[in-house]
């Protein structure tokens, strides 16, 4: 048997892949040899070569037997975890892991078998507990361990939460083990099982958890702290602060809680403080009464009153000048208003959920910023990672962007896709809205390709002089030899006639080219 990574535990678990090339990539780029989905797992999160494991600067990192690794030389029988993946690393050398790594197995396994019928995995375990053959079956089962010694088979009664669920049987052609060893087997299927059902629950509330906070987008592991948090703070009436830059989905957090909260039925009303000017921002706010100032022809609800039963989201909080910041800490504080120019106390009936891209605590220590309004809103603060943070969310959110494009587009190309993960995105989730419908409008096949993309993708370094005239000179060398076929051109570039056609406009290359 050649080397080979057994699927233990994840979405591949019973499958097996040989190690054969020189160097095995393994991560979520669809040209990688091992092609691996999930949060934690990086675009090209691991190399093997051999028995050596090396990690590719994977942000949540591979970890060997538990521990996190730079580079690895891996033993038969080590455990490799990869975001949710297991696997065990198998050679040809008969050699044994140790007994604590093969109950580890033991137990993965476990759980693969009692999942469904996988021959793969049965044979593996067969091996592992020295026996011809192994089955789990669901039903009553027996009440004790048992050992047949007709026709050699060794009944392990599975019980989980005080209750038979089935049991495992072993065929043992030759001795069996003794009494001891099978009862320690019988433990490791309870707590195969035990596991997997807890994980089948954990399954169930994060699908809750998605379904309170639909229209969220992510899987990568900083995202999804920030909607478990989300999802605890939602059913409150705790005041919350979205902290993080600008774009990286601070309102879209603001609905989901709103969505998932006790006012759902109620408004949901945005107000971005860094639009108005003092005196407008506060008629916004607070609303006013008719002739309060000049051009206040009627009275006016703000957005405090008009949110009753709902949710106030206030972005960009930390704009608000020293003057309202004063009323709006008595307004938290008492719970109450009144509007520019009226004398009527408002009772204030409405969530407040404050953003801001400014260090608060900062501004508070440059005196720019109450102290007290800032303990204020601080009670649940969650702070939204930047995109470079959460670069596996890049592929989901892209294609939901795509789905979104005026014309039916198959998908993005590799090569483009590349481009997407390696750039930084200072600009956050909006910048990549903003470059995915750029492309869709600009492209013209069937899929998104690196030239459809923004120049700040296709040259993030602004490279060095002389790039732009290289790739002229190539193309014009190009075209010379195809006598002008643009086809053919291409074709010789490597790249599609269209992108062929648009680096042409971009390079500015149409009189040379006559």
């Amino acid at each position: 048997m050649p080397a080979r990574l057994l699927a233990i535990h994840g979405s591949l678990s019973g499958d097996a892949f040989p190690i054969n090339d020189p160097e095995t990539i393994i991560g979520r780029d669809p040209d990688a040899a091992i092609v691996l989905e999930g949060v934690g797992v990086a675009w090209r999160h691991c190399s093997l070569a051999g028995r050596t494991l090396t990690d590719l600067r994977s942000p949540e990192g591979t970890l060997v037997n538990g521990l996190r690794i730079r580079q690895h030389e891996l033993d038969p029988g080590d455990h490799i975890t990869i975001g949710p993946h297991r696997f065990v690393f198998e050679t040809e050398v008969a050699t044994r892991a140790p007994a604590l790594l093969e109950a580890c197995t033991m137990i993965f396994l476990f759980r693969a078998l009692l999942a469904g019928r996988n021959p793969i995995i049965e044979r593996h375990l067969a091996q592992l507990l020295g026996c011809a053959a192994i089955r789990f079956e669901l039903g009553p089962g027996p009440t004790e361990v048992a050992f047949h010694p007709v026709d050699r088979i060794a009944t392990v009664p599975v019980i989980v939460r005080g209750e038979r669920i089935g049991a495992v049987r072993l065929d043992y052609p030759g001795s069996p083990p003794d009494d001891e060893s099978l009862g320690a087997l019988a433990t490791l299927a309870t707590v195969a099982l035990e596991s997997q059902l807890h994980l089948e629950s954990l399954k169930s509330e994060n699908a809750i958890l998605r379904e309170q906070l639909s229209g969220i987008i992510g899987q990568s592991p900083n995202w999804l702290r920030v909607l478990s948090l989300a999802q605890r703070a939602a059913p409150t009436e705790a005041t919350v602060l979205l902290l993080g830059e600008s774009g990286t989905g601070k309102e879209v957090i603001a609905q989901a809680v709103h969505r998932a909260s006790r006012r759902a039925n109620g408004p949901f009303l945005a107000l971005n403080c860094a639009v108005f000017g003092e005196s407008l921002l506060e008629s916004e706010l607070f609303g006013h009464e008719k002739g309060a100032f000049t051009g206040a022809v009627d009275r006016k609800p703000g957005k405090l009153e008009q949110a009753a039963g709902g949710t106030v989201f206030l972005d960009e909080v930390g704009e608000l000048a020293p003057q309202l910041q004063a009323k709006f800490l008595r307004v938290l504080q008492q719970r109450e208003f009144e509007r520019l120019g009226g004398r009527q106390t408002i009772k204030l009936d409405a969530r407040i959920i404050a953003a801001t891209n400014r260090d608060l605590a900062a501004e508070v220590k440059a005196g720019r910023f109450r102290e007290d309004l800032y303990h204020r809103l601080n009670v649940v603060t969650l702070h939204t990672p930047p995109l470079r943070e959460r670069k596996t969310d890049i592929p989901a959110l892209a294609a939901h962007f795509l789905a979104r494009a005026e014309r039916p587009i198959d998908g993005i190309s590799p090569a483009a896709m590349r481009l997407l993960m390696d750039y930084d995105w200072p600009g956050n989730v909006r910048e990549l809205q903003n470059a995915i419908e750029r492309a869709a409008v600009l492209g013209t096949t069937h899929l998104l390709e690196p030239d459809d993309l923004p120049e700040a993708l296709l040259d993030p370094a602004k490279p060095a002089a002389g790039f732009d005239d290289a790739k002229r000179q190539a193309i014009i060398d190009a075209w010379r030899q195809a006598s002008g076929d643009y086809k053919e051109a291409a074709a010789l570039l490597g790249i599609h006639p269209n992108s062929l056609l648009r680096m042409i406009r971009r390079l500015d290359l149409r009189s040379q080219l006559r």
